[in-house]
């Protein structure tokens, strides 16, 4: 990618080291980081996946939380190491690998935020809740900074994206799929039929997008969506 080679020179990855825990945080824009934490999920094995730390002057906020909450301590030992204040966190469906760390954001009484069917979603698995709803399909977290947008359903009925309109950065969770990717994976909740509708309404709304991070896997540009979309077409052949 053309953005941002000397930033990212200058402030390699770095392994939270805590104990049981599996997480990375890598810069991938400027005031952008990614964190990765892993799971083994029957039937893939170990699972990679990935959420954003947004840097705003001292403040920060989360966008979906590790897999777990050993991770999300970490996590927020992280933020705390660099005396960043955790203004707001965001998850984008209420899967584990978006949502695990909820209970753990709220114990800290940091603002969480998801949307109402998200929430539902959750409650309905008896797991912790974001204290706050997003009122509407597109939302701030903070205005210019971390925006939301729900495009329809796709890998879950719930799914939102957020966009970084300081870096032009798109984080798509598994609404999108890395350009590794031989399938849609998991499809227990997925909404093969609506799914391509929903990402035309994501490229319609961020033509501009620098980068584009999926829930799992290496993050690259709009092409992720384009290819999201061919695979979705073979999953729909599948059917017929």
């Amino acid at each position: 990618m053309k953005f941002l080679a000397p930033f990212l020179f200058l402030l390699p990855c770095v392994t939270v080291a805590t104990e049981a825990s599996t997480l990375v945080v890598t810069p991938i824009a400027e005031h952008v980081y990614k964190h990765e934490s892993s799971l083994h999920v029957e039937p893939w094995g170990l699972v990679a996946g990935s959420g954003l730390v947004v840097v705003d002057g001292q403040d920060a906020y989360i966008v979906d939380t590790p897999w777990t909450e050993q991770d999300t301590e970490a996590l927020l030992l992280w933020t705390e190491d660099r005396k960043l204040n955790v203004k707001g966190a965001v998850v984008t469906h209420y899967h584990q690998d978006a949502s695990g760390g909820l209970a753990v954001l709220n114990k800290h009484q940091i603002p969480t935020y998801a949307s109402a069917q998200t929430n539902y979603l959750l409650a309905q698995k008896h797991s912790a809740i974001a204290l706050h709803n997003l009122p509407q399909a597109s939302a701030a977290i903070k205005s210019g900074v971390v925006e939301t947008y729900y495009p329809g359903a796709g890998h879950s009925k719930d799914n939102i994206v957020v966009w970084l309109p300081q870096s032009k950065t798109l984080f798509a969770g598994c609404f999108v799929k890395s350009v590794a990717s031989k399938n849609l994976g998991n499809l227990e909740d997925a909404s093969v039929d609506e799914w391509q509708a929903s990402i035309h309404k994501v490229l319609s709304r961020y033509p501009d997008a620098n980068m584009v991070i999926p829930g799992h896997g290496k993050e690259g540009d709009l092409s992720l969506l384009h290819h999201t979309v061919e695979l979705i077409k073979i999953e729909q052949s599948k059917a017929k």
